[in-house]
């Protein structure tokens, strides 16, 4: 296993810890350890284009130690009332509808590219900064006036703005792939150029 999958592999045994830290009140623990996991998802991506540690796990461990990190923080702070569970639905939502979208694809042959848009890296970005913000007022006891405030919103908007370019990402994706399929295949189901 290469440094940056480890890592990786590391950052996703801190989400339990940081949920268990929030729910049971130590915020300023789990602020901290938020503070690491965001270093670490820096540290793996430097690490890996630094001395070309790319592989196909790392791919897919990296973004999904992000999801995990960011999806069970927002859970936590939406059970305990930190952020507005209106927020939380949103956020959760999107994540569910676009790995639906993924799964869907892929069981109709038809498999979806994975590669993130400019809007969800800002989404991404906002995600972690309200997060960190929740998590510094309430452990470090700072007070950030109505840049919390603003963030709620921030999030929403990029969430949603973020969930409907995917589906139509993803509907374009399988109009061409059924475009391209339609096209090596007869209206009969024969393949053209062949006599079966």
């Amino acid at each position: 296993m290469t440094l940056p999958n480890l890592i990786s592999v590391l950052r996703l045994l801190l989400v339990p810890v940081i949920v268990t830290m929030i729910v049971s009140g130590e915020d300023a623990v789990a602020f901290w350890l938020f503070v690491v996991a965001g270093l670490s998802d820096a540290a793996d991506g430097i690490i890996a284009r630094r001395f070309a540690l790319y592989s196909e796990l790392g791919a897919y461990l990296d973004p999904i130690a992000d999801k995990a990190l960011l999806v069970s923080i927002y859970l936590s702070l939406g059970l305990i009332g930190a952020l507005p569970v209106w927020l939380v639905i949103v956020v959760i939502s999107r994540d569910i509808l676009i790995v639906g979208g993924v799964i869907l694809s892929w069981g109709m042959g038809r498999p979806v590219p994975m590669h993130p848009l400019m809007v969800s890296k800002a989404n991404t970005m906002v995600q972690i900064m309200l997060a960190a913000i929740v998590l510094a007022e309430a452990g470090l006891e700072l007070s950030t006036g109505g840049l919390r405030l603003l963030l709620v919103y921030a999030v929403a908007l990029t969430t949603i703005v973020s969930a409907a370019s995917y589906v139509v990402d993803w509907f374009a994706h399988m109009a061409v792939t059924e475009k391209n399929r339609a096209r090596e295949t007869g209206k009969d189901g024969i393949r053209e150029g062949t006599n079966e």
